[in-house]
């Protein structure tokens, strides 16, 4: 399956984050801890050159705690910090604004000695549908930033004070021209990174089948209640999953769109069980 996503309103952020650049002390980089690696973008890594970057590994209720911890060490570098974040919950980000003021805080004490109010500003970046608008929200401590679980919600930028000399700028989502690394190009597509419009919801569904089958056997046979044999093709268990869920049409003939959009359904709301889809040996 060849996977590219790359509409124009993209071109148009990452020149934008790169202007605004200029003005920021701190990045705050969204991962979906479901896919961190994938979700690194090599445009944005290569604007961001040299700023102080906090690693948000997002939506950490949906992997488990073990297997994040392998990945915050990855990203915690000299320059970098990395926490593992549900931005869902009221107040969670409060340890990111710590770490702001943290990193600032040699550069703000400069500042006052000058009798100089520093005010500190901060640019969330990331891959469409990594919860970067949920966690301005949580930073801020209310709904300021428009949200949706699907990618494009921001289309451009929105300065907002998350407490008095801090200020966040929520940027739009933003993938790369062309992917190099199919697996990087599916695990996005599967956490809806990319839009499901421009995709074969079908393809999709028997890639996931087919990767789940070597990695996550168990807990594809539980969801749906099937047994898988050795001898079953892809496409036979995408079948006894539509007829699990009776997903058929007239004749008991197999419903293919409705059946593959609720497998992709299930994944991206947690039902197989909590998964990280980024092989930390394969890239480590």
């Amino acid at each position: 399956m060849v996977i590219q996503w790359f509409p124009g309103h993209m071109t148009k952020a990452l020149r934008s984050i790169e202007k605004e650049l200029k003005v920021v002390d701190v990045v705050i980089y969204a991962l979906d801890s479901r896919a961190p690696y994938s979700c690194q973008n090599p445009k944005l890594n290569k604007v961001i050159g040299d700023k102080k970057i906090i690693y948000v590994l997002n939506k950490s209720d949906l992997v488990e705690e073990s297997q994040l911890k392998v990945w915050i060490k990855y990203f915690t570098t000299d320059n970098s910090v990395a926490v593992s974040l549900n931005s869902t919950v009221s107040n969670s980000g409060k340890v990111i604004v710590n770490l702001i003021k943290k990193i600032m805080k040699p550069k703000v004490d400069a500042y006052k000695a000058k009798n100089i109010n520093k005010v500190i500003r901060a640019m969330v970046v990331g891959v469409p549908n990594s919860g970067k608008s949920t966690l301005v929200n949580n930073l801020c401590g209310k709904a300021r930033a428009m949200t949706g679980n699907r990618p494009g919600v921001t289309k451009g930028k929105q300065w907002l004070t998350i407490e008095s000399g801090i200020e966040v700028l929520d940027m739009p989502g933003t993938l790369w021209p062309s992917f190099d690394d199919d697996n990087v190009a599916k695990n996005l597509a599967y956490i809806g990174s990319i839009k499901d419009d421009v995709l074969d919801i079908n393809d999709l569904a028997f890639n996931l089948i087919a990767d789940f089958r070597q990695t996550q056997h168990q807990a594809l046979c539980q969801r749906y209640s099937i047994e898988i044999d050795d001898q079953d093709e892809t496409i036979d268990i995408f079948e006894k999953i539509c007829f699990a869920r009776k997903c058929v049409l007239k004749g008991n003939e197999p419903d293919w769109d409705r059946c593959a959009r609720l497998i992709i359904d299930d994944f991206r709301k947690g039902k197989f069980g909590k998964i990280i889809l980024d092989d930390y040996k394969r890239y480590v």
